[in-house]
């Protein structure tokens, strides 16, 4: 009996520390390596923990970086490090027949004065090679990064510890380690099926023992997803678009509200509802699609397995055999008939298929190739693809590291050459010409390492071929080849040491022959606009694709420069509210570039003096159109490594699609900065008159505030419906900026607004446009907001609009001001989140001439006698 009283008190006692055992297994980690004991909270609300008391032995120190870049939205868990100087190991406890997701996030930057170039370390879980020699420094470069993160599915270990070791390399004199985050969640079995092996009939792969690395993770057709957005495994999901190969790309499409997303017996953790809820298609075209592949570009380790795995919904059609399509995969068959009503059996019910391929490691096998097209064997009633999302994963069961990228020669160019600038600085030497040449400098070599003129997007060439590594956040393709396009006389246009790169998949190249068949010889009835450049037609290529093609002029002195200005920038931009460019031509002494055409012109042709009856635009249509202009425009002052000022922003230069969807372009004026202390490129001033920053044009400092400044003329544009000079007029209402500013301070804005536009406009969201107008008119660039606060403005005046009892369609209507303000502003900053990595780009003038243009003219010629 005693016996029995003192098995039951054991068990009493005992159970709960088995139980607790047990849930530490299960638990998730977010460690912020470095941080004190009470840890802390990233932007997304998460909490993270201190590190300590998982490592295990070894020489370790913490310290802070030593300065945040523009990129990191949060300071945790990235500005604090754990440094190894010799090797060290965290000891994490883990159930022995679970899958776990491992997170690893790096940022390079000066700890305890550790140079970061010298931080070479391998990282192993359990024996298993993740990173080998790994330089976060350079990869960061070479990919244009800020930071990294590395993601990996580790299949079950048979152990109750996972043993995470860091390495300092022993092939680099004073190497060491560091790591600034660590997440470890358990996490499900993805692998429901046995995946298809790509090029071997009805093979398949057993991959459950496998670990995997994450290299993309795409919501192919809709927007960023967010960890706390996922459906419950903390994913992030990037858009798709950055991937797209070659000008026809399809078509973006949403579930209508009334379709349900459907799971049935799938678990929801596979994706999340949003990823199920959007998609990319060819279009309703079958001449255009028949003529094209819908295809997605990555850059991949060689000599490596990859699973691909394609998610799948339609939620717009019910009937087996209305798409029908196959997929490939490298140019090889991965799957034919695929037909996702047949799969599932209903509309808005959602599947995946995976399928495994061999990257062999010969020179151009670097990238994986993902394409859709009809199926014409079927006889599908609608010739069209489609697809909802895509992950790809590198598969080995010992060892997914992989070697360092190699920056280009441009890039390692450019870095010298900001060094040069900086000591030169740090030596005082402030002349103006070196200031100007470091900015110049600076984004020429951004661009520089863009693109290689391959002809149609051949293959690189035998011989050609460097290590690349990828990284799951969003990038364009990087190639390191370089090569030039001569003319027919052999001599480019282009000019020694200017010659184009375009990275593979990134910018397309056309012949004169292409170009002239577009416009049918440059016809003048195809003129749709003219600008300092020169004339800009109206085209088709591809059977179909419509587009918007730039000739210069060869009496333009502003030609070359503009030319390589655009193609340099905006061959790796992809932003739905920026203007794309497709491709350009350079031959026998033409050039021309190749963007989207947009249907509905610029925004001022729908305010006034347009060349065709004027559309009025209704007081919601023009809040639409500022806000899709302010978040392309906030992106290219945040959303990058480098700043992008835009210094041309007028409404010349918001062009509309076919939807009224605001697209910013013209950056040929675009300087990439300030990366440099002091927060402002030094340059020469140039822009349009009535829209020029008066502190830029005072102190020749250029900063984004100065985009800021033109916007708020842009806004008033939009308001008043007249143009940003008008010397017809008497004095004070000349210009359009002060005329606004001295009614708005009188309290007679009401009198100069649109008259289209009086009484239709509810008066708190016009009291909050024009103080947000007014504001970005400060004299003072402090005084004025960033675009991010201004968007916010901007959207809550449309939502004033909307909904003048306070309510919401969107589900804020429990939120107060300042809450709404934080909801956008955590939108706005997942987005930026997204877009950190993409490099820079822009397009140009679309515009008529007129009195303002005239003007700018000008001015131009008053600041630069050589022009714009």
């Amino acid at each position: 009996m005693r016996m029995q009283k003192s098995l039951c008190l054991f068990l009493i006692m005992y159970i709960p520390i088995l139980l607790n055992a047990q849930t530490k297994k299960d638990e998730s980690l977010l460690l912020g390596c470095g941080l004190g004991d009470n840890g802390g909270k990233d932007s997304d609300g998460r909490q993270w923990n201190p590190d300590n008391k998982y490592l295990s032995g070894g020489n370790s120190i913490t310290s802070k970086a030593s300065f945040q870049d523009p990129s990191l939205l949060s300071e945790i868990p990235y500005m604090s490090a754990r440094v190894f100087t010799s090797e060290s190991t965290y000891k994490f406890p883990i159930l022995p027949n679970k899958r776990y997701w491992l997170r690893l996030h790096f940022y390079p930057s000066v700890y305890n004065n550790l140079n970061p170039s010298d931080s070479y370390f391998s990282v192993t879980a359990n024996g298993v090679a993740l990173l080998n020699n790994f330089s976060s420094s350079i990869t960061c470069q070479a990919l244009s990064q800020a930071y990294l993160d590395r993601e990996y599915s580790l299949a079950p270990l048979n152990s109750n510890v996972l043993n995470l070791t860091f390495k300092p390399s022993d092939k680099h004199n004073g190497a060491f380690a560091f790591i600034n985050g660590i997440q470890l969640i358990q996490m499900p079995d993805l692998l429901l099926d046995s995946p298809s092996l790509v090029g071997y009939d009805d093979q398949t792969m057993d991959a459950k023992n496998l670990h995997f690395q994450t290299m993309f993770r795409l919501n192919v057709g809709g927007q960023f997803i967010s960890p706390v957005q996922d459906s419950g495994l903390s994913r992030t999901w990037y858009d798709d678009t950055p991937y797209l190969y070659g000008a026809s790309t399809g078509i973006t499409n949403q579930a209508a509200k009334d379709v349900k997303i459907d799971y049935q017996t799938m678990p929801q953790y596979i994706a999340p509802h949003d990823v199920y809820s959007t998609s990319r298609s060819m279009g309703n075209n079958k001449d255009v699609n028949m003529g094209y592949n819908l295809t997605w570009m990555f850059q991949v380790d060689p000599n490596s397995m990859y699973l691909t795995r394609l998610h799948f919904c339609d939620y717009f059609y019910s009937k087996v055999n209305e798409i029908v399509f196959n997929v490939f995969v490298n140019n090889q068959t991965a799957q034919t008939g695929a037909d996702v009503i047949g799969w599932t059996g209903s509309k808005g019910v959602p599947t995946y298929k995976d399928y495994v391929i061999y990257v062999q490691d010969q020179a151009g096998d670097d990238q994986l190739w993902l394409a859709l097209h009809p199926s014409p064997d079927s006889k599908p009633e609608y010739y069209d693809a489609i697809l909802n999302g895509v992950e790809i994963f590198k598969l080995n069961d010992t060892d997914l590291s992989g070697p360092n990228p190699q920056p280009s020669d441009m890039m390692i160019e450019h870095d010298n050459q900001e060094k040069t600038f900086q000591n030169k600085k740090n030596g005082h030497n402030k002349s103006f010409v070196i200031g100007g040449a470091a900015g110049g400098a600076a984004g020429f070599a951004i661009v520089a390492a863009i693109c290689v003129a391959v002809h149609h997007r051949k293959k690189r060439a035998p011989g050609s071929y460097t290590n690349t590594t990828s990284s799951w956040l969003p990038l364009y393709g990087n190639s390191h080849t370089t090569g030039t396009k001569s003319t027919g006389s052999g001599k480019s246009t282009m000019g020694s040491g200017a010659n184009l790169a375009m990275a593979q998949g990134l910018c397309r190249y056309f012949s004169l022959q292409e170009m002239k068949q577009a416009t049918k010889n440059f016809d003048e009835s195809n003129v749709i606009g003219v600008g300092g450049f020169g004339k800009v037609y109206k085209g088709v290529i591809d059977n179909g694709v419509k587009v918007a093609i730039k000739r210069s002029n060869p009496q333009s002195e502003q030609g070359v420069n503009e030319f390589q200005t655009e193609i340099e920038m905006l061959s790796k931009l992809r932003h739905k509210h920026l203007v794309s460019l497709i491709g350009f031509c350079e031959e026998d002494e033409e050039m021309c570039l190749v963007y989207d055409y947009m249907a509905h012109g610029t925004m001022r042709e729908h305010l006034y003096k347009g060349n065709k009856p004027i559309d009025t635009l209704s007081w919601k249509q023009r809040l639409e159109i500022c806000i899709g202009a302010a978040r392309g425009l906030h992106y290219l002052h945040t959303g990058a490594k480098y700043t992008i000022i835009h210094r041309d922003v007028k409404t010349t230069n918001i062009l509309l699609d076919e939807n009224f969807v605001a697209k910013v372009s013209d950056f040929g004026l675009s300087k990439t900065g300030p990366n440099m202390n002091q927060g402002h490129v030094s340059t020469v001033v140039k822009g349009s008159f009535g829209y020029l920053d008066p502190e830029y044009f005072r102190r020749q400092q250029l900063t984004e505030k100065s985009d800021v400044y033109s916007f708020g003329v842009v806004l008033f544009e939009a308001l008043c419906s007249r143009p940003a000079l008008n010397p017809s007029l008497q004095k004070e209402q000349v210009s359009l900026a002060d005329w606004a500013l001295l009614n708005k301070r009188k309290g007679k804005l009401e009198d100069i607004i649109d008259p289209n536009l009086k009484g239709k406009i509810n008066p708190e969201s016009l009291n909050k446009f024009a103080d947000t107008a007014e504001k970005c008119l400060s004299d003072h660039g402090l005084d004025r907001p960033s675009m991010n606060d201004l968007l916010w403005n901007l959207e809550f005046a449309l939502n004033l609009q909307e909904n003048p009892d306070g309510s919401t369609h969107k589900n804020t209507s429990h939120l107060n001001e300042s809450e709404f303000e934080e909801v956008n502003l955590s939108h706005n900053n997942e987005m930026a989140a997204h877009y950190k990595n993409l490099s820079l780009g822009s397009e140009h003038d679309l515009s008529h001439h007129d009195s303002t243009e005239n003007s700018a003219a000008i001015f131009s010629q008053i600041v630069n006698p050589k022009g714009r």
